[in-house]
């Protein structure tokens, strides 16, 4: 019913959260040794979910966590690279907000329909 009602912006909206999520895991184990950064790619995971019909799936199956590789890796093993993690942080929030106010014009144009205006 979703993906009728909000078309592609229902499934990326919720792949961007999730993809928000993983980045600011990332972020918050930037000290962590051994720790392996990892990112979702938004493009393919978001044409599996279409795919599937699942727009609002979980981040299990068809969406997978890849590992970031580091430009400089760290000598303790860790992978962040916390100023390229600051940058896709913003870059996936400018893309959540975008998509958000396609979705919520959506439900502002469904409900000046329903209302009769």
């Amino acid at each position: 019913m979703s993906e009728r009602l909000f078309g592609i912006h229902g499934a990326a909206l919720t792949l961007r959260s999730e993809r928000m999520g993983v980045i600011a895991s990332n972020i918050a184990n930037a000290a962590t040794p051994g720790f392996k950064a990892r990112d979702i790619d938004f493009n393919p995971a978001l044409d599996a979910r279409l795919a599937n019909g699942r727009g609002v799936a979980g981040l299990g199956g068809e969406t997978r966590l890849l590992y970031r590789n580091p430009t400089m890796p760290s000598m303790d093993g860790n992978t962040v690279e916390l100023n390229r993690e600051q940058v896709a942080f913003a870059e996936n929030a400018v893309a959540y907000s975008a998509t958000l106010s396609f979705v919520q014009g959506r439900v502002n144009t469904i409900t000046r329909a329903l209302k009769g205006e």
